[in-house]
């Protein structure tokens, strides 16, 4: 996970290092929760009526759906996995000990897969039936020997040392290559068997084979971000590098295949997620054969999930902007969809599009906040 440049609220109930990690990308400005940001030319749309089918949940950062309409969500920092059948109550399929995070669900086929990320462990699982769990990959093992990223560099170009000298020693460094860190957000699977993992982390795209091997697919460019004096004193950072340009790590939260076999790609700036710094989050397009990639869109805040209809339409949740949006195969226009508080992940299927919301409820420690996290249905037309 990319390094964040405010201090975080740790949650008053233990979720382990590995969800604290997701929350550092995702909470680096808590007062964006309750405004969000919306593009001002985006007119408001009539309220879309939606059908909940769960409730009462605890950080509902990843859902999927199967062919047959049975639901797959994660409550990742209370570490359970659940399927919902069409008409039935959910029941608990998975559930991880010792603080583990539980997200990056996927499924085809009958055949379910899932990220552990916790002290120790951050490995690919598949769900197999009888409800036995099996370990496929470990990507914290790919990651401390290849690190896709090492090569990129993030932070400032041509600082003089002087300025550098004045930054904070905790925090965002004013330079520096990718650091060996996995954290797996999101799962997609293809014929074949192999699993693509966007992992947060690494800030790389990986290919998962049935055998286990993993290879990188593509590394997600960085994002350019203009410092502005306001940022500089929220983080911190010395006067010296205000209107200056900072590449902060492109931050992989979910991957989706859409028409063609090519891969969808949501990503946030690893840096300031409430649109402070410009809204910078975007939607990549990758080809999985040669790695090439190309942005379909960008402008969006805090771009946390994203779905694609077979017409190669594509959805994404804005956690922070508090709304879904869609945008039209071919166009790099964002509309919106639906408005919602906090939303964390979408599924398309058979017309209709499923939502996890309120996904950061729960977490602060604060009386009356308890979890409220739902996944809720709406029709696409």
């Amino acid at each position: 996970m990319s390094r964040t440049a405010r201090p975080v609220r740790t949650p008053a109930r233990p979720v382990g290092r590995a969800g604290v990690a997701a929350l550092a990308a995702l909470t680096l400005a808590g007062s964006a929760v309750a405004t969000g940001t919306a593009n001002a030319a985006d007119p408001t749309p009539k309220p879309r009526p939606g059908h909940v089918l769960a409730s009462g949940l605890f950080s509902p950062l990843s859902i999927e759906v199967a062919a047959d309409g049975t639901r797959y969500y994660s409550q990742n920092f209370a570490g359970s996995l659940h399927r919902q059948k069409p008409g039935k109550k959910a029941k608990v399929v998975y559930r991880s000990t010792g603080g583990v995070e539980v997200g990056a669900v996927s499924v085809r086929r009958g055949t379910v897969r899932f990220a552990l990320s916790g002290e120790g462990t951050t490995t690919l699982m598949e769900l197999r039936k009888g409800g036995k769990a099996k370990k496929i990959a470990d990507l914290a093992a790919y990651e401390k020997t290849r690190n896709p990223d090492r090569g990129v560099h993030y932070g400032f170009t041509g600082l003089p040392a002087e300025c550098a000298a004045q930054f904070p020693a905790e925090g965002m460094p004013p330079s520096y290559t990718g650091i060996v860190e996995a954290h797996p957000y999101a799962t997609a699977q293809v014929a074949g068997g192999t699993t693509y993992v966007a992992d947060a982390a690494a800030n790389a795209i990986l290919a998962v084979k049935p055998s286990g091997k993993v290879r990188t697919v593509a590394v997600l460019p960085p994002s350019t971000l203009k410092i502005t004096a306001d940022f500089a004193e929220r983080s911190e950072w010395p006067a010296c590098s205000v209107g200056r340009t900072y590449r902060f790590e492109a931050v992989p939260t979910d991957v989706e295949v859409g028409p063609r076999g090519r891969l969808y790609v949501s990503t946030l700036p690893g840096g300031p997620e409430d649109g402070s710094l410009g809204a910078a989050a975007s939607v990549y397009r990758i080809n999985p054969k040669t790695g090439a990639v190309r942005k379909v869109v960008g402008g969006l805040v805090s771009a946390t999930g994203l779905a694609v209809s077979p017409r190669g339409n594509v959805y994404v949740a804005e956690l922070f902007g508090n709304r879904v949006v869609r945008i039209l195969r071919g166009s790099s226009t964002p509309t919106t969809f639906v408005r919602t508080p906090m939303p964390g992940d979408v599924a398309w299927h058979d017309g209709r599009l499923l939502v996890t919301n309120q996904v950061l409820t729960g977490l602060s420690g604060q009386p009356g906040d308890e979890p409220a996290g739902q996944v809720v249905r709406y029709r696409t037309h």
